[in-house]
């Protein structure tokens, strides 16, 4: 039953506030007076306006018709109009200017600009966006009042010759101004000349730059150098070994200075290896830092390089091409499909534009955009509704439509940058990182393993030598500190730190060297899987062809043929004519529907490169541009354009591969022009063009005959390369046609499937697009590195097959599909064609996005090139998704790993040789460290258990620098090789292959093998074979260990050079001269390895040796590079059948080991817990009240700063008169 009884009495709130000031948050609203409705019949009640009232902000207007407890229908109506009159989709209060503009807490610096020479401030400008607020756009004056107060031409963009503004624009000036000219009168219209390059507008916009900022954001604040200091000493086990180290410096201390001495006798040394240590721990942690010091600083380059490109804009009148970082508040943007928003605005004027916001805003919902200055009219009279949204949010993504936006916040001011500004986060780990760092510490375990056991049973040792030994407490406790030292150190030598630096270097080079080359590494995770890419699944267009589209042949309606040469017209009876001749024959009506069918029905433009007018967009849309420019006598596209009146555009949609536009023709009548893939245009033809010399447009029935001959036509052009695009024409009476679906969001608009048939062929033309230079090449090579290319294209079978053949893809036994037939495919049909499967023609993006899934599935490591929107999904799916630099869509490039700068495939080969680099770097890395880490454990461990006093051949100084030596020298020297081109010589490896191959693990226990017993021989048998006598001569002891410390680690330099190649070819110096890097680093190596040997001294515990001494040292180091010839010599299936019965008895003797130590340590472990994770807990706690207190300081600062901001915005910011907008009545009816 419907309750007819009135429930409240109408309301009315005047927003007629003529003295509120808009622009100062602390002014107070001036109480309006009520309105009084010529309706008596609705009771006008008088209410202040309510500072709650936000009704208007959220999803654009936010209904409250729910808060009415009452099915009573709700109307809105206008001052003096009647109350049925005005009806709309939502109630709401009103919401204040004042209100609208207020500053939100902790913004208020952004409305307090001195000097600003524009109508507002960026505060102000934020409000329109902070959510979406019709309210501020409606104080702002809507799009006109920003024209004005930005100083901006809606048409022609911001002037190029604009630097510093001298006069201003108040916001009285600009939300009042009657005035349509959009440029105040003492200001000058812009010179029409249009930039070429970001360097000419670098000095301009200076007034504006200041005001608005530019779009840049601040990059990310580099971990300063003290604090990757401390985070490269804080290591467990540097932090154990400086204790050790300070406390043995001062019993060193101790015994030389605080033990009484007889006269004459030698004070004692022990302190100097204290200091020795502490010193090389210094330069340990110093090398790292500047380590990682740099690599941030290399990073942040790249990430700049990565965040530019270039968006289309309007300056002085014309389209340019300016780098998304010089974008500035004022300026006009042009909008297309796959555009990624750089900058926050108001829609201007377009066709059908519609944005995916999800991004910025969490709604899944296209979101139609409404011009500005519709949704003014509508907020003038009270009728806008919650759908008309003139918005436009930065990092959102352009779906449909074509239009212009006026730019109101960049940068930090806008959405997307105030998001990214919170979301700054550190680079993440690759897989190899994250794999590497797993392999780290298992060896670092087993070292640590080693240590212990080397700890325990020389402890047992000292605690057993205990009751017979005199030596003072000093002593004593000395000798235990060096049995610690030792351990300790041999636990920083077994603990490879140094892989993940590898993976980062090796990556940090390859980046900016593929960058050089065309490829910008978007994840550096693609630069290491696309050395293992088996497949590739490359698009045709700009990719293995140039991209420079000219039109070559071509058809008007079945029959006049018109070509550049006889070798590609249509070869028969009918004559086929030049150009020239072909187009003079044409009527002017025949001309003037052709310039529409490729002006209007076209997103590209008229724009400048390099000084020289040309036309910016699509290839395939400039060439039929150039076309009826050169031979149809068309103008300016901007004038064709304006000259109709364009009532709706349906833009290009990769399923029905055509696009279209309706326009108004003079006589009141519509016409629909429809242009794409000629084979799908001409299926839907049933009429054509009878004579095109006709002064009228004179149409006939396209006879079967007729589309036999068409289409015969279309496979002839294909067979010779050319790609084929149809235009077609309908004209209706009525717009929409009656019996034609609408549709939703715009009942003007008609549904494009349902006026997709019958239409009039006007004709067929065959654009060309030469091979890329060198791609046939590329593509053999790929098949000679074992990865498969296949064609995925939008062309017809015939055109994509013709191009894979002359491109080396498509083989006598390859397969060609189009998409869809291959997508009604089973999964087994698919899985059985997809290994000969070489070209998939006609394809949409979800055939590709199903192509790369099952080759994901048949294990297949994927590479995919995209350029289009469409593309994301599959680019996203691949291992590694490539985009287009210059054809690709924002949404592409987003959605890649790598941008191919220069979008040739060539690019695609280079960035599998670096992924190949970049993997090699990496193994010979751990190849030569873990032979290190075998040795230098060993060797310490046989000579301290085997030592009477307990020490080890190699000190810990000595231990320090091999490990300086592993750890960052050979990552540095072995990850700056750069690849050849017999990288490409081998298959491409598996995914579950091994981190460490047979040939590497032949290679490191081999040299392991050779580098212990010559290091042993040297020590235990050294002085037998060089007849030194210690008890004559006991510093010879001392010279001995020297000579194995020094052939040790000459040793490690010269299989440096054996790790340089993996295969089991001989030539390990090749391409050597090309690497400044390793002959740098071994050049400091030598160096510092000879100093030491020369000056080391105590320090070190080296004694200097004579010549006869270092030829031994050398020769037996230097038998490491024939010893490697040896060990390449071995098959690997023999190494790989030995290495397989040496683990399964590993295994079955360390499994028990392991199980019993896990029992013993198990105690140990809880004991550990329980002592340190109070001083743990208590420590977290201390850093965390001293975080609070210097957060507090800063905020008790930051809200001092904001209160005087906000009385500084209150004195300079200006008083605003609102326009005068009629009042707004909210009625309740029953």
């Amino acid at each position: 039953m419907v309750n007819n009884r009135l429930l409240a009495p109408s309301i009315t709130l005047n927003t007629t506030c003529p003295h509120q000031d808009f622009a100062n948050p602390d002014s107070e609203a001036v109480t309006s007076t009520p309105l009084v409705t010529t309706d008596s019949s609705y009771l006008s009640v008088r209410a202040p306006v309510s500072p709650a009232a936000t009704s208007l902000d959220g999803e654009t207007l936010r209904s409250r018709s729910d808060s009415f407890l009452s099915s009573t229908e709700t109307t809105r109506i206008r001052a003096n109009s009647d109350a049925g009159t005005a009806k709309t989709k939502y109630e709401s209060e009103e919401v204040t200017a004042e209100e609208a503009l207020r500053p939100d807490n902790g913004t208020e610096k952004d409305f307090a600009v001195e000097n600003n020479p524009f109508a507002f401030s960026p505060g102000q400008l934020n409000k329109l966006l902070n959510p979406k607020s019709l309210p501020a756009f409606k104080a702002l004056g809507g799009v006109r009042s920003l024209e004005r107060g930005l100083r901006t031409d809606l048409v022609a963009g911001l002037g190029v010759d604009e630097t510093s503004l001298h006069s201003k624009v108040t916001f009285e000036e600009a939300i009042t101004s009657t005035n349509p000219s959009p440029r105040l009168e003492h200001e000058p219209l812009p010179t029409p000349v249009a930039p070429t390059s970001d360097q000419q507008v670098r000095d301009r916009y200076i007034d504006r730059i200041r005001v608005f900022r530019d779009n840049r954001l601040p990059a990310k604040k580099p971990t300063s150098i003290w604090k990757l200091l401390w985070k490269a000493y804080k290591d467990k086990i540097l932090i154990l070994l400086t204790v050790a180290a300070v406390i043995s410096l001062a019993l060193g201390l101790y015994e030389t200075f605080g033990q009484p001495r007889a006269p004459g006798e030698t004070l004692p040394l022990d302190w100097v290896e204290g200091v020795a240590i502490c010193v090389a721990i210094f330069i340990v942690v110093i090398v790292t830092a500047i380590n990682d010091y740099q690599k941030e600083k290399q990073f942040v380059k790249l990430n700049k390089k990565k965040d530019d490109r270039e968006v289309k804009a309007i300056r002085s009148g014309r389209s340019v091409m300016i780098s998304v970082f010089d974008i500035t508040a004022g300026d006009v943007l042009h909008l297309e499909p796959g555009d990624a928003i750089p900058a926050d605005g108001i829609f201007i004027s377009g066709h059908g534009v519609k944005c995916d916001e999800s991004s910025a805003t969490g709604e899944s919902d296209q979101m139609r955009k409404t011009p500005g200055d519709e949704v003014w009219k509508h907020l003038v009279e009270g009728t806008v509704t919650p759908k008309m949204d003139p918005f436009l949010i930065s990092g959102s993504k352009v779906l449909e439509g074509v239009g212009t936006y006026v730019v109101t916040s960049v940068g930090v001011n806008s959405s997307f940058g105030k998001t990214m500004m919170s979301l700054q986060t550190d680079l993440e780990d690759t897989p190899l990182q994250v794999k590497l760092a797993g392999l780290a510490d298992w060896i670092g375990y087993l070292g640590t393993g080693a240590a212990g056991l080397l700890f325990f049973i020389l402890l047992f040792r000292f605690v057993a030598s205990l009751s017979g030994n005199t030596d003072s407490a000093a002593v004593k406790g000395s000798t235990f500190l060096d049995i610690l030292i030792v351990a300790i150190t041999i636990i920083v030598v077994a603990v490879p730190e140094g892989l993940p630096l590898a993976v980062t270097l090796a990556l940090a080079f390859a980046t900016f060297r593929m960058l050089k080359e065309q490829n910008l590494v978007r994840h550096l995770r693609a630069c290491e899987t696309m050395g293992n890419a088996t497949t590739i699944c490359s698009d045709k267009t700009g990719t293995l062809t140039q991209n420079k589209m000219t039109v070559v042949a071509g058809n008007l309606g079945s029959k006049a043929s018109f070509a550049q040469s006889q070798s590609v017209g249509v070869q028969g009876n009918d004559e086929v004519l030049g150009f020239s001749s072909a187009f003079e024959r044409l009527s002017p009506v025949v001309k003037s529907i052709l310039v529409q069918s490729v002006a209007i029905n076209s997103t590209a433009f008229d724009g400048e490169e390099d000084g020289a007018a040309t036309f910016i967009g699509s290839k395939t849309e400039t060439a039929l541009l150039l076309l009826a420019k050169d031979y149809l006598g068309m103008g300016p596209v901007a004038e064709e354009r304006s000259a109709v009146d364009i009532i709706q555009m349906i833009p290009f949609d990769s399923s029905r591969k055509c696009m279209g536009a309706v326009i108004r023709l003079p006589s009141g009548s519509y016409r629909v022009l429809v242009k794409g893939a000629a084979e799908i245009l001409v299926a839907k033809a049933t009429r054509e063009l009878a004579d095109v010399s006709s002064k009228t447009l004179q149409e006939q029935d396209l006879s079967k005959s007729a589309k036999v001959t068409a289409s015969a036509m279309i496979n002839i052009y294909a067979e010779k390369s050319l790609r084929t695009i149809g235009m077609l024409y309908k004209d209706f009476g009525q717009w929409p046609p009656a019996g034609v679906r609408t549709l939703d969001e715009d009942p003007k608009m008609a549904n494009f499937e349902d006026i997709f048939h019958d239409m009039t062929l006007l004709g067929v033309v065959g654009i060309q697009d030469p091979l890329r230079p060198g791609v046939a090449i590329a593509v053999k090579r790929c098949q000679d590195a074992g990865v498969k290319v296949r064609m995925v294209t939008g062309d017809n079978a015939i055109t994509a097959s013709a191009i894979a053949i002359e491109c080396g893809i498509k083989t006598e036994d390859g397969i060609v599909m189009e998409g869809p037939k291959f997508r009604q495919l089973s999964d087994a049909d698919m899985d059985e064609v997809l290994p000969r499967l070489q070209v998939l023609a006609r394809s949409s993006p979800e055939d590709k996005r199903i192509l790369v899934q099952r080759l994901k599935h048949l294990g297949e490591t994927v590479a995919v090139t995209g350029d289009g929107t469409n593309d994301g999904p599959a680019l996203k799916m691949a291992d590694v998704g490539f985009s287009m630099g210059i054809a690709g869509t924002e949404v592409a490039k987003e959605a890649s790993a790598i941008i191919l700068m220069d979008d040739n495939f060539s690019s695609i080969v280079t960035a599998i040789k670096w992924g190949r680099a970049v993997n090699d770097a990496v193994s010979k890395f751990l190849q030569f460290q873990i032979t290190v880490n075998i040795t230098a454990v060993l060797l310490a461990f046989i000579s301290a258990v085997s030592s009477p006093d307990m020490h080890s051949v190699l000190t810990a100084v000595q231990l320090l620098w091999v490990n300086l030596i592993m750890d960052t020298f050979a990552a540095l020297a072995l990850a700056t090789d750069a690849p050849t081109e017999k990288i490409l010589d081998r298959e491409p490896t598996p995914k579950r292959a091994p981190l460490i191959t047979t040939n590497m693990w032949k290679m490191i226990v081999g040299q392991a093998i050779y580098q212990l017993v010559v290091t042993l021989v040297l020590y235990f048998a050294g002085a037998s074979i060089l007849k030194y006598d210690f008890v004559a001569h006991p510093e010879l002891q001392s010279q001995l260990n020297t000579m194995v410390f020094n052939t040790f680690v000459w040793m490690q330099i010269f299989n440096e050079f054996n790790n340089r190649r993996l295969d089991n070819k001989f030539n390990i110096f090749e391409g050597v001269h090309r690497n400044w890097f390793f002959i740098g680093i071994n050049a400091v190596m030598i160096g510092g390895q000879i100093m030491i040997v020369f000056v080391g001294g105590k320090a070190f515990q080296i004694t200097r040796i004579d010549g006869t001494q270092w030829a031994i040292c050398l020769v037996c180091a230097l038998f490491c590079l024939p010893w490697a010839i040896v060990l390449r010599c071995i098959p690997d299936k023999y190494a790989k059948a030995v290495f397989d019965f040496i683990g399964k008895i590993f295994m079955a003797v360390l499994l028990p080991v392991l199980n019993v130590l896990a029992v013993v340590f198990r105690p140990v472990a809880k004991v550990w817990h329980a002592v340190f994770a109070p001083m743990k807990r208590f420590s977290h706690r201390m850093l965390s009240r001293m975080m609070w207190w210097r957060k507090k300081k800063e905020d008790v600062a930051a809200t001092k700063e904001d209160e005087e901001a906000a009385e500084k915005t209150s004195e300079t910011a200006p008083r605003t008169p609102p326009s005068n907008l009629p009042p707004i009545t909210l009625t309740r009816m029953d």
